[in-house]
């Protein structure tokens, strides 16, 4: 069963819509401000774009971008500081009770880590079972959905798992567990935080590959957060690069592959591991470390570590401006 917000849903192309969505925390308190260091980090600081359905998008960056911050603030898990969002037309900052409980049916989350993320004294029909009771599924057609979940993310013989609890299943069965949860409400929209990183390498294909199936097959619009190029070329028709909670790059993932436009988008490619034992990589052309996000540079975030840095990039920050078939946030442009 599939909840919708309210009597009826625009169906409209575009699902989400962010404008100026800012993220900011009070950090550090008065002995941080006393030693005259900012108390806030910008998380997410004016960032605007759209996802359309069915698409499925790539938030590409180090650790501390921000991109986790933006998947939170997608699925309502953080209320923004300022700017909107607005879920198939309708501002989540105004979602308020038996609408909110509505829209997350619709939207999902699968977390990184599976260990982490369901209950270890909970068996797997219980963890599975959860969400549809919150939802009100009748208890007779819980189980069929259960299994119907577990079938849908290729976990085989699923019904010898169903009394199995956490610890009992490898880091893979449990994270195919994990996204048969986000999926057994049957939701629109997925946000899918580094999903494979805790996973060994052996096993990251098999789920991704599930991750892709289903995504093609129920018609999801996913997000997908990694700081890991070639997982988000895999599976995202779509790339969005970020840095220091702003967006420096966003277009289609191959042409970003072949051809970056952006300084640090340049580097992030350049440090995609070569699968060539005999050639060694050149060093990055960047500055090494990210500055502190409580002091950020003024003008262009990136421009103390940007090797085409120029007196512009410190008095200006960069607006977003059109470049083929891209938006690039870059003076050079």
């Amino acid at each position: 069963m599939n909840m919708m917000m309210g009597k009826a849903t625009r169906k409209t192309e575009v699902l989400i819509s962010i404008h100026e969505a800012r993220l900011h925390y009070a950090v550090g308190g008065a002995f941080a401000a006393m030693r005259g260091k900012s108390t806030v980090v910008k998380a997410v600081d004016g960032v605007t774009f759209d996802i359309r359905r069915s698409e499925s998008v790539g938030l590409l960056g180090e650790s501390g971008c921000g991109k986790t911050s933006m998947g939170r603030l997608l699925l309502k898990l953080e209320d923004t500081t300022d700017g909107t969002i607005h879920f198939d037309g309708e501002e989540l900052t105004k979602i308020q009770r038996k609408r909110l409980k509505e829209f997350r049916t619709r939207a999902q989350l699968i977390f990184q880590n599976p260990f982490d993320a369901v209950n270890p004294r909970f068996t797997i029909r219980q963890t599975l079972s959860e969400p549809l009771e919150n939802a009100g599924i009748k208890r007779s057609e819980r189980e069929a959905r259960i299994i119907a979940a577990l079938e849908l993310v290729r976990l085989p013989e699923p019904a010898q798992f169903l009394d199995r609890y956490p610890h009992q299943l490898s880091g893979g069965q449990l994270q195919r567990v994990v996204m048969a949860r986000a999926l057994i409400l049957q939701p629109e929209f997925v946000v899918a935080d580094e999903p494979v990183s805790m996973l060994d390498v052996s096993v990251r294909a098999g789920v991704l590959n599930v991750f892709r199936d289903v995504r093609d097959r129920l018609g999801l619009t996913a997000i997908y957060i990694s700081h890991d190029l070639a997982l988000v070329r895999y599976v995202c028709e779509r790339t969005i690069v970020m840095y220091l909670g702003r967006i420096m790059e966003d277009g289609p993932t191959e042409d970003i592959v072949h051809q970056p436009l952006h300084p640090y988008t340049k580097a992030l490619v350049a440090a995609v591991p070569v699968p060539n034992p005999d050639q060694s990589h050149d060093p990055l052309p960047i500055g090494r470390g990210a500055p502190d996000p409580r002091n950020p540079p003024s003008g262009c975030v990136f421009r103390d570590r940007c090797p085409q840095a120029f007196e512009r990039c410190a008095a200006e920050v960069p607006q977003p401006r059109p470049v083929g078939t891209r938006s690039v946030a870059c003076h050079l442009f």
